[in-house]
């Protein structure tokens, strides 16, 4: 099963931790070259290794999603490594002050944490989807994953301009989506609810802005949280041959929390 990974090419972004570790790792594990795409390199230096770990071929490239040079750079090098880029993961992501999701009502938002999160969150997805689609379409082929949040599909109070933003990520990949439908690309995005295993959970529980067991009880119908592992499970599904007529759909990982 998956034989179509094997010695294709991923790109992921927020690579260095979470949802995109776990990514990475899950892809290598199944035969792939990866481009481990982060700002730290102590950190996305350990997911290579884990990657390796897991049988496949790695390496870190710097980027910051919020700056188009850094993410044209980093996709560069990629096609200069190893030729070109089947698959991408962009992942990278934040709260308003570059962390947790602080619960904050609309009226005060600060114009600068409004650009911090609009800059990483939409705008990095837009800077990473323009260069990933130029290389894809001279390949004629390629499939592309965004995460969202389920916040991007429901708007809730207090979360400022998180859930606008991940709302924008969807608008964005279903414009990629339909742009490219017939060019052999498929672009498709993911809509977690509370994960497990990423900083942005742990820090916003850290902050009081998210209780687990309330999430559990109360907020999830499956009463448990997801890990990064369902999120892997759901991104290798969707770059796989198995979902080859999808493209544009919003998928939620959630436990239910999208009803």
């Amino acid at each position: 099963m998956f034989e179509e990974f094997k010695n294709k090419v991923l790109f992921v972004t927020g690579a260095a931790s979470g949802m995109g570790r776990a990514v990475a790792v899950r892809f290598g594990g199944l035969g792939c070259k990866v481009a481990v795409a982060a700002r730290r390199p102590d950190a996305g230096g350990e997911t290579v290794r884990l990657v390796k770990e897991a049988g496949g071929d790695a390496m870190f490239v710097s980027c910051d999603v919020a700056d188009d040079a850094s993410v044209k750079a980093a996709i560069d090098a990629t096609v200069a490594a190893w030729g070109s880029i089947d698959f991408a993961f962009n992942n990278a992501g934040c709260g308003a002050d570059g962390v947790h999701i602080p619960f904050v009502p609309l009226t005060e938002v600060t114009e600068g944490d409004w650009d911090k999160v609009i800059d990483t969150n939409l705008k990095g997805v837009f800077h990473c989807l323009k260069y990933e689609l130029i290389q894809m379409q001279k390949q004629g082929c390629g499939a592309i994953v965004n995460t969202s949040s389920i916040g991007g599909l429901h708007m809730a109070p207090m979360f400022g301009a998180y859930g606008p933003s991940k709302a924008g990520v969807i608008a964005i990949t279903q414009t990629a989506a339909v742009e490219n439908a017939k060019a052999g690309i498929r672009v498709n995005v993911i809509c977690p609810g509370p994960t497990e295993g990423t900083n942005l959970m742990a820090d916003s529980v850290a902050a009081g802005s998210q209780d687990t067991e309330f999430l559990k009880e109360h907020v999830i119908p499956m009463g448990k949280l997801g890990t990064t592992q369902d999120v892997a499970d759901s991104v290798v599904y969707l770059c796989s041959n198995m979902a080859g007529h999808i493209t544009g759909m919003a998928l939620p990982v959630c436990g239910g929390m999208q009803m």
